[in-house]
């Protein structure tokens, strides 16, 4: 496993980060810890999750299941970095999401009992929100990192100008010393690349970390039209976006092919080639989706196969305004 600084930090994490959306929806508790450990042993020690994880089966599963499996060797907290999100909807009241202060605090004490720790290591803001001030954001965080809750902050799905208005409004408080945002989630894949327009060229700027979620395309760059009978590829959403882009997808299934590699190997290599990404967010359901991500750290793309790739999944071409200007 190949180790990596976060952004402009010290902290150093693995190549590829455990991302866990799947666990309790998708991937049983048992399955889950199974995961996990596997993990471990193969080097990963970055985790991600977030509150709302749990979905149908109720906000703040997926983090009691890391919590539960923290309680059963304590040993494990100190071996991870251990991200969490706040903003999403907790409950039914009028202050149970966003970024006020008081849901801040109250989100982040409650991610502590669920996931059974007295720290979390990289704590994200898992969306903008418009109607709260900087100043009152950044206050709390301030007082979180004073009390030892957390230690660096990060975002999730922010644009550019978002990421350089945040950490401009951190510097420019007199009572802040610490490191304003210090990563950056954003959606990233070869079906999805906008961030090349300005996030990437941001966070390469800043000095924040990129880690990209979804670098399998929602599982579109899986191999989604062999057959399945479980797992993301039978989801009727998926199989819909996948009759729209059949012509794209048939073309990159075939091309792996003939390369002879993994359409979801491909996939991930291509973003771990992107010199600003830090670490990717692979979501495994399965034991054996997670072993066949961490083998695609050892795929190597050459220019050729990267042109290729570029003509089936076209970018923007450039960063802005080269992209459409001069």
């Amino acid at each position: 496993m190949e180790y990596v600084h976060l952004g402009r930090s010290g902290l150093k994490i693995s190549k590829l980060c455990l991302g866990t959306m799947n666990f309790g929806p998708y991937t049983s508790e048992s399955d889950s810890k199974i995961i996990m450990n596997r993990a471990l042993e193969l080097g990963i020690n970055f985790f991600d999750t977030a509150n709302v994880y749990g979905w149908d089966l109720g906000v703040g599963v997926t983090e009691k299941i890391i919590g539960k499996w923290f309680a059963e060797d304590k040993s494990r907290r100190e071996k991870i970095v251990l991200a969490t999100k706040v903003y999403g909807k907790m409950g039914d009241g009028v202050n149970d999401s966003r970024l006020s202060a008081y849901h801040i605090r109250k989100a982040c004490e409650d991610s502590l009992k669920r996931l059974q720790t007295d720290h979390i290591d990289l704590y994200q803001m898992h969306h903008i929100d418009r109607e709260t001030p900087w100043e009152e954001i950044w206050q709390t965080m301030e007082q979180l990192v004073r009390e030892g809750k957390i230690i660096y902050v990060g975002s999730s799905n922010f644009a550019a100008w978002n990421i350089v208005e945040a950490n401009y409004i951190a510097k420019q408080r007199s009572s802040y010393s610490g490191l304003g945002l210090i990563s950056e989630q954003s959606i990233y894949s070869l079906r999805n690349r906008h961030i090349e327009l300005e996030v990437i060229p941001a966070c390469k700027a800043l000095g924040v970390g990129l880690l990209p979620w979804s670098p399998l395309g929602g599982g579109i760059l899986c191999g989604v039209l062999e057959k399945t009978k479980e797992g993301r590829r039978t989801r009727e959403p998926l199989r819909a976006s996948a009759q729209k882009l059949r012509p794209q997808i048939e073309m990159y299934e075939n091309f792996c092919k003939e390369i002879g590699q993994k359409p979801a190997d491909v996939a991930l290599a291509w973003v771990l080639n992107n010199p600003v990404v830090t670490s990717p967010i692979i979501g495994p359901r399965t034991l054996e989706q997670l072993e066949q991500n961490v083998s695609a750290l050892e795929l190597k793309l050459s220019e050729d196969v990267l042109k290729k790739l570029d003509e089936i999944w076209p970018g923007p071409g450039n960063q802005a305004p080269e992209a459409y200007a001069w």
